[in-house]
Formats: structure tokens, sequence, C-alpha cells
């Protein structure tokens, strides 16, 4: 980690913190809030940094239970859950570790990776490139679109024939039936 300091890590990661807030809160105002929250965070455990090998995952992991707390104190201050924040993104929620995960969700979990690498690995070339661009490497529509030397229009058409195709493998393989939703 020598070398590094707040302002560095700033740079790098700030756009990755961003994209990560807007995909959890679904909406620019409150992304930004969120992405405020995180950095104060960072900066008040600046001395956590000497010990970090990984600055990316430490950011997710803060960015996410910063996440977890506003939304845990959003849904305590309304008297029923029905009135949770519209804007909340509840599938990405429930991959949110609450606490030590049981053996149950490491295998679970470890069933759905595999499963998905398997169908994405059967994917056409074109179509498994931009997912891994957009899901794994974090890329933005633009960014892809520059890189794959298509418009953004090809882009968005691609990511939706690809998780349309992904959906239609996996609710054809038995094992995997159980973890697709109907929606």
């Amino acid at each position: 980690m020598a070398g590094r300091n707040i302002e560095t890590i700033y740079e790098e990661y700030e756009r990755f913190i961003y994209h990560l807030c807007l995909k959890l809160t679904r909406n620019k105002d409150e992304a930004e809030d969120l992405m405020q929250d995180v950095w104060l965070k960072v900066v008040r455990n600046e001395k956590s940094l000497e010990g970090v090998d990984h600055v990316k995952a430490w950011l997710t992991t803060i960015c996410m239970n910063t996440f977890r707390d506003r939304y845990r104190k959003t849904v305590r201050r309304s008297q029923h859950v029905m009135e949770q924040p519209e804007t909340l993104d509840v599938p990405i929620l429930d991959l949110v570790p609450c606490g030590e995960p049981t053996a149950d969700d490491l295998l679970e979990r470890d069933d759905i990776r595999h499963i998905v690498q398997s169908k994405l690995d059967e994917l056409d070339g074109i179509y498994r490139k931009t997912v891994l661009y957009f899901y794994v490497n974090q890329y933005s529509l633009n960014e892809i679109a520059e890189l794959m030397k298509v418009s953004i229009g090809t882009v968005k058409s691609r990511l939706f024939r690809a998780k349309q195709r992904l959906k239609e493998m996996m609710l054809l393989d038995e094992q995997a039936e159980g973890y697709v939703t109907a929606g």
C-alpha cells in the first residue's frame, strides 16, 4: 500500500464507487449521497488503508455496508415495511451479506456462480464479452461502445439479448432453473 493516499485512491476508484452506488439506489441524487457517505468513511478509516491488500474489495465492502445501514434506517423510520423506498434494488440487497454467511448460503452462492459461469461460457463471444465488460469490469455503456467500436444502442441491445439468452439457457437447465425468476 506504500505510496497510496486517499487522493490517488479517490481518483482511481471514484467512478467505480459511483456506478456501484447508482446500481444500488437506482437514483442519481441518492447515489451521490451514498457516495459521499462512503468517502467520508474512507477518510475516517484512512489508517486502515495501510493493511489493505485489495483496495477495490475494501471500498466495495464499505459501500455495501453503508448502503445496508442507510436502508435499515429508512425501514426503521417507516411504520410499515410496505413503505420501503421505491428506488430500492431488492435483488441487489439480497446479495449484500448480513453478518457471516451460513454454510448453505456459501454453497448456494458457489452453485450459482458455477452455473452462471458455465452459461456465460456458452454465450456467443460478442455477447459474453459485452456482459463481462459491463457486469464484471464495470465499464460504462460509452466505454464499451468505444472498446467494441459500436454504438451505445448496439451495446444496450447486446446486453439485453445476452441477458435474455442467459435466462433461456438457465430455464432449460434443471439445476439452474430454481435460481431464475420468472419476471
